[in-house]
C-alpha cells in the first residue's frame, strides 16, 4: 500500500525529514520526504498497512522541534518505492 501524507506547520529547518527517514526506515518502508514551497512537507511512503498506520501515528507528532497542525493522506497502490529518501 502507499500512503501519501502533506504535512502543515512548522515542519521544515527543524529536523523533521530526517525524523521521518529514520523511522520509515525502522519500519522497512519505502518511499520520499520533501520539502514544498508552500511550507509543508510531502512524505510518500509504501509497505504493509500497519506499519504505514505507525508512521502516520507519528507523522501526526513529529520530532520535538516541530509543531504539526495538520496532515492531509491519501492512499494508493504501491508503485515499488525502493529505499527512503529526503529531498
Amino acid at each position: 500500500m502507499r500512503l501519501t501524507a502533506l504535512v502543515s506547520g512548522t515542519v521544515q529547518g527543524v529536523g523533521y525529514r530526517r525524523y521521518v527517514q529514520r523511522y520509515a526506515r525502522d519500519l522497512g518502508l519505502s518511499g520520499s520526504a520533501e520539502n514544498m514551497l508552500d511550507g509543508r512537507v510531502e512524505v510518500v511512503a509504501e509497505g504493509p498497512e500497519e506499519a504505514l498506520a505507525r508512521l502516520l501515528h507519528w507523522l501526526r507528532r513529529g520530532p520535538p522541534h516541530a509543531r504539526v497542525d495538520d496532515v492531509q493522506t491519501q492512499y494508493s497502490e504501491a508503485t515499488g518505492l525502493e529505499g527512503f529518501h529526503m529531498y
